[in-house]
C-alpha cells in the first residue's frame, strides 16, 4: 500500500502542524540532549514557520527538557574525558552548536589547567605508541599537529611532549598519581582504589 505524500508544515492546520514539529523534537531529544540551536535548525530544514518552531521551544525551555546550560556541562565532561579535547576546542564546538559564548566558556572551566595538561600527558602516550619507530623530530612534528587539532596551544603541547617522549621511549613513566589518600584501616580495605592510571 503506497503511502500518503507527506503534507509541507506550511499547509497542515496550526494544531497539527504545532504536533508534528513537537514529534520532531521529541525524536531528536530521546537520542541525546540538544541545544535550543539545534532544534531551531532541524525544525527549519522541515520547513517549520519561525513562530511554530519559537512557540514550541520556548514550552520545552520552560518545561526544563532543553538548557543550554547543562547541555554545556555535559558536552565538556563528555568530550574532555572520551575524545580528550582541550578547553579552546570545547568551547568552539559548543559555539558552533548555538550555545551563547559566555555559557560555553563557564562550562569549559570546569577543565582546569592541571587536567587539561594531563590529558595532553595521556593522549602523547596513547599516540606514541602508534608512530612506530620515527626518529625524534618526526615524532614531535606529528604529536605536535594531533594535540592542535584538539585544540591544545603550543606551548603546552611542545612542554608536554618535550618532556614525554624521552620517558616513553626509555619505558619509565612517572608514578601513578592518587585521587585520595588512604591512611589506616582504609588503605588496607581499599588497596589500590582511588589510582588512576598514568
Amino acid at each position: 500500500m503506497a503511502r500518503a505524500p507527506k503534507v509541507p508544515p506550511a499547509e497542515l492546520p496550526p494544531e497539527e502542524r504545532y504536533k508534528k514539529a513537537k514529534e520532531i523534537c521529541f525524536d531528536l531529544l530521546a537520542a541525546r540532549p540538544r541545544t535550543q540551536e539545534e532544534l531551531r535548525q532541524a525544525l527549519h530544514r522541515r520547513g517549520f514557520d519561525e513562530e511554530t518552531s519559537e512557540t514550541l521551544l520556548g514550552k520545552l525551555d520552560r518545561a526544563g527538557l532543553v538548557n543550554d546550560e547543562e547541555f554545556a556541562q555535559l558536552w565538556v565532561k563528555s568530550r574532555h574525558a572520551n575524545q580528550g579535547l582541550s578547553r579552546t576546542a570545547l568551547v568552539a564546538e559548543l559555539r558552533r552548536k548555538g550555545v551563547d559564548g559566555e555559557v560555553a566558556a563557564q562550562a569549559a572551566e570546569e577543565v582546569d589547567r592541571e587536567s587539561e595538561e594531563q590529558m595532553a600527558r595521556e593522549l602523547v602516550r596513547k599516540r606514541l605508541g602508534s608512530l612506530g619507530n620515527v626518529d625524534e623530530q618526526t615524532a614531535l612534528r606529528r604529536l605536535l599537529g594531533f594535540l592542535a587539532r584538539k585544540g591544545y596551544p603550543q606551548g603546552l603541547a611542545y612542554t608536554v611532549i618535550r618532556e614525554e617522549l624521552p620517558r616513553v621511549r626509555r619505558g619509565v613513566h612517572p608514578p601513578r598519581r592518587r585521587r585520595h589518600r588512604l591512611t589506616g584501616a582504609r588503605r588496607v580495605r581499599l588497596g589500590c582504589v582511588g589510582e588512576r592510571r598514568a
